[in-house]
């Protein structure tokens, strides 16, 4: 076997390869497409109540006062100041 009998079939066997990559991209993103469809038209899209129950718990932590965002600004400070970063 010479070289330009490798050479073509290193071409055919790239060109073959890169064509099974290119097409199971193409079948996943028709996959996902469709798995969307579905779930869209199932309307299992949507949050769940549990996670809507959560949402009370964040806003709380909006509305926490200074005093307790000034002991994190201490708390961060105090471990720079044992790492040896402020001074």
């Amino acid at each position: 076997m010479n070289v330009e009998q490798m050479l073509g079939q290193s071409g055919i066997l790239t060109l073959l390869g890169m064509g099974v990559v290119f097409s199971f991209l193409i079948i996943m993103i028709v996959c996902m497409y469709a798995l969307h469809a579905v779930l869209h038209a199932l309307k299992l899209d949507k949050d769940s109540p549990s996670a809507s129950t959560s949402a009370p718990a964040a806003s709380s932590a909006a509305s926490a006062p200074a005093a307790d965002q000034k002991a994190v600004v201490a708390a961060i400070a105090a471990a720079l100041k044992a790492k040896g970063d402020l001074q």
